[in-house]
């Protein structure tokens, strides 16, 4: 079989949170996708989290547990709805270890304390409960034969091998070390500064992976990047920040 580029779809499960802070949302009361609780709205289309309408960072994983406790807001959503719905069978992850940091990274969110929970109740061996106020309930699409063939296996990419192909000419691409290293990067391309950028790969801040590298992929950062981590050639066991167009699942 043919490797498939992993791509998305408009169904729930392949929603993407974006990154940055200072994004002001445009309100619109009447928008079934928007959710409000205390100072919060959740963008349910978009994957995104604001607060008094600033934006607030958060991951893929993490967006997709609220989003499924806002559908049942004051009622118990049980750890195996959760695993059926975000992490399939098919999906090589520890499930016990990405909730639980999946929660965490949430409550850092929300700014909840697990010990007074204003918002994520937990329900030890059970599942977990939205406690807070909810202006209007979250309605998901259910996905549909079109959107699952359209989203495929990138719904659920967390743990997957797949292959680098960054549909160049080139027989390297340049991948970043980190976020920071990612976003610098954008900078320079735009200022087209070829030594700022080889400075960046002397600091090893970039790293040239040859095309076709094999990589793991660990977690999803935004609708653009994921993070993996290299299995192969001179940067094996390194973790980078790859776009997602750059991803080819491994038939």
């Amino acid at each position: 079989m043919l490797a498939k580029r992993l791509r998305h779809g408009p169904r729930f499960d392949v929603l993407y949170s974006s990154v940055g802070s200072g994004i002001r949302m445009q309100r619109n009361s009447q928008s079934p996708d928007l959710v409000r609780f205390s100072a919060y709205e959740v963008n349910l289309r978009a994957g995104e989290l604001y607060r008094a309408g600033r934006k607030i960072r958060l991951q893929v994983q993490p967006f997709h547990v609220l989003a499924m406790l806002l559908e049942h807001p004051g009622q118990v959503v049980a750890r195996a709805d959760l695993q059926k719905r975000l992490w399939p069978e098919d999906t090589f992850v520890d499930f016990d270890h990405s909730l639980n940091t999946a929660i965490k990274k949430l409550r850092q969110a929300l700014n909840d304390d697990k010990r007074k929970p204003r918002f994520i109740e937990t329900l030890p061996k059970r599942g977990y409960r939205f406690i807070g106020a909810v202006e209007q309930r979250a309605k998901l699409p259910p996905p549909g034969p079109s959107a699952k063939s359209n989203s495929g296996a990138a719904s659920h990419p967390v743990g997957r091998v797949a292959k680098l192909s960054s549909d160049s000419k080139a027989a390297f691409a340049l991948v970043s070390a980190d976020e920071e290293s990612a976003i610098e990067k954008e900078k320079l391309d735009a200022a087209n500064d070829d030594v700022g950028v080889s400075l960046l790969i002397a600091a090893q801040r970039l790293f040239l992976v040859a095309d076709g590298t094999p990589i793991r992929i660990l977690e999803v950062q935004s609708a653009s990047r994921c993070l993996v981590r290299i299995l192969e050639g001179e940067h094996y066991g390194k973790t980078a920040l790859v776009p997602l167009a750059w991803i080819m699942e491994l038939a």
